[in-house]
């Protein structure tokens, strides 16, 4: 019966894809699809928003009560416990997708991600923040919608220009349907994703997060996230301190990223999937318990402190009573910021799923409301905590996933004006430009950009990464063997349509090559053809290629040598030859494929 469907389905889509290639142009069908994506993956996140709602809803009613905040303790372990179940029995060991997964499918596998991305993403990063694990729900999102936008490129049978800017129509109509910021998720896709700016990507990337935003709308209604108006007006006094907030959340970013990456590499050290969840779930319960506003997400403390309402904010903390008490206040403050990256990278590393972007908005939140009442305690200033509280958000966006324009938008978008557009600008930019003096990628890109995996707006670095090392490889040279004579080897050139001839070992490894060129003379002397041996006659390779090697290395190795031609060594065994004509031919037909 099962077999029988598929069948179906398959016919069906045959037909249809028959029909569409006949009576619609693509540029049509490209703007029909990314609705579609758009409309999906807009009812994936408010699906996943609501679910997670009721879940904390109905953990959190007994939690808050004074005398049960113990349950702080259990819940986020419990939560990771039941991920790493669901991943392990269900799911075959898979958590879901995330974004740097999105930016590694763009360079290594066309595009396309597994159909069960899907529903993988959201269901193990449901259970994960359900139960208060300190992680955001952007990074699933935008995971699932990705592989939404994927799939449906890959029924339509589509390219992989195509297919990835339906991919990046799935991340931007995720946090579409999240923030209900169209323009701001556009840029997403653009600046995160590395989607390029062009006429033919701009309109489908604005369907889909329109699209997205509507359906968002109709589910939730007015609802949003943060329903948050400018009240006070920017004032051109108070641009040093915009200045200034710039440059300390650009260096909180480099805290974020340096601290992640530190715990992560602990998480590594531990060897046994329980043994990690046994460890990161005692230590994130006892932080959460001491700090509740690291529980989950943490949109509901952002909204606290947008509002200046410390009673919410410390609500079921062992704080609470000293909530009015200004240093206590800041302590609280200064230790939520500052232990916040490490509640996350503890969720993550103990098997937990979720993203990082929450996070950033909290952590950001929190400085920048400590930043201005700090400074108007001082009794000298009249910061506005609302401005500076929203403006942070903004400059930990842009230092810690160094999206700039992201954060920027985002944050014009969800105040619903552009009345701080100047203090966004000014903070945004400049904790970018700090981050990125400290480290050159961001959280999502530096793994990728090691392996020499990651797609940017540079196109010739963009074309090398899409192209793979193992499908370079030539492996017709005939070999010869260096005890071998000048006869057998003349025979083996007239077999031959090669000028060049790899001189192998009988163990596999590479000892030299033998150049037609330099031969061309002897080989006409038949009566030296037994009195000299190939190993007389072969010259050193000016370097080898590893079978590790990115494209970027090989290119360099060339550029280095000056060779048209240079082994491929795998474990110290010959492969075979990678040749620049190939790679420069490969190039162009990629390059032209990329721009269409």
């Amino acid at each position: 019966m099962g077999l029988l469907l598929i069948d179906q389905i398959r016919k069906l889509l045959k037909r249809f894809t028959i029909w569409r290639r006949r009576r619609l142009q693509e540029r049509q069908y490209i703007i029909i699809l990314s609705i579609a994506v758009g409309f999906s993956s807009g009812l994936a996140a408010v699906a996943l928003k609501n679910a997670v709602f009721f879940i904390q809803s109905f953990l959190k009613a007994g939690a808050l009560k004074g005398e049960e905040s113990y349950l702080y303790l259990i819940y986020p372990g419990l939560g990771i416990l039941l991920t790493v179940l669901v991943s392990r029995y269900l799911f075959k060991g898979k958590l879901g997708l995330s974004i740097p997964n999105v930016l590694q499918s763009i360079s290594k596998t066309n595009s396309i991600l597994p159909r069960s991305a899907t529903y993988k993403s959201l269901v193990t990063s449901l259970i994960t923040v359900g139960f208060g694990g300190s992680v955001g729900l952007e990074g699933p999102t935008v995971g699932a919608s990705s592989a939404i936008g994927s799939n449906y490129s890959r029924w339509s049978r589509l390219n992989y220009q195509k297919t990835t800017l339906m991919l990046g129509c799935g991340a931007a109509a995720a946090m579409s349907g999240i923030f209900h910021a169209p323009i701001a998720a556009v840029v997403f896709a653009l600046e995160v994703i590395m989607l390029d700016l062009t006429v033919s990507s701009m309109i489908p990337l604005l369907m889909a997060s329109i699209s997205a935003t509507l359906t968002s709308y109709l589910m939730f209604g007015d609802e949003v996230l943060f329903d948050i108006e400018v009240i006070d007006s920017f004032m051109l006094s108070d641009v040093p301190f915009y200045i200034l907030l710039g440059v300390l959340t650009g260096l909180l970013s480099v805290y974020f990223c340096k601290s992640y990456w530190t715990i992560e590499r602990k998480f590594d050290k531990i060897h046994g999937r329980y043994q990690k969840v046994l460890v990161g779930s005692i230590i994130l319960g006892a932080l959460i318990f001491v700090f509740p506003p690291l529980y989950g997400e943490g949109f509901v403390s952002i909204k606290a402190m947008l509002n200046g309402d410390m009673q919410s904010l410390f609500e079921g903390s062992l704080f609470y009573d000293y909530r009015e008490h200004f240093w206590m206040i800041a302590i609280f403050l200064i230790a939520i910021v500052f232990i916040k990256s490490i509640a996350t990278t503890l969720t993550l590393g103990a098997g937990g799923f979720g993203g990082v972007f929450a996070p950033s908005m909290f952590m950001g939140s929190a400085f920048g409301f400590l930043f201005a009442r700090s400074l108007n305690q001082l009794g000298f200033f009249t910061l506005s905590e609302r401005n500076f509280t929203l403006v942070s958000m903004a400059g930990l966006i842009a230092g810690i996933l160094q999206a700039p324009l992201t954060g920027l938008f985002l944050i014009a978008e969800i105040t619903s004006g552009y009345e701080l557009i100047i203090p966004l600008m000014i903070t945004a930019a400049i904790s970018f430009i700090t981050a990125r003096y400290f480290q050159p990628h961001s959280l999502y890109t530096l793994q990728l950009a090691e392996k020499g995996e990651l797609i940017t707006h540079n196109k010739d670095q963009a074309v090398l990464t899409l192209m793979q090392l193992k499908t370079e490889v030539e492996d017709d040279f005939a070999t010869i063997g260096p005890d071998q004579t000048l006869g057998e080897l003349v025979k083996l050139v007239s077999r031959s349509s090669r000028n060049l001839f790899p001189v192998v070992n009988d163990d596999g490894s590479l000892e030299g090559i033998v150049l037609l060129d330099d031969i061309r003379q002897v080989m006409f002397k038949p009566k030296k053809y037994d009195k000299i041996q190939v190993w007389e006659l072969m010259i050193q390779h000016p370097d080898a290629v590893a079978s590790t090697d990115s494209m970027d290395q090989v290119m360099k190795k060339f550029q280095t040598t000056g060779a048209w031609n240079l082994p491929v060594i795998d474990n110290g065994k010959y492969v075979g030859f990678v040749s620049k004509s190939k790679l420069f031919n490969d190039y162009r037909k990629i390059l032209k494929d990329f721009h269409e």
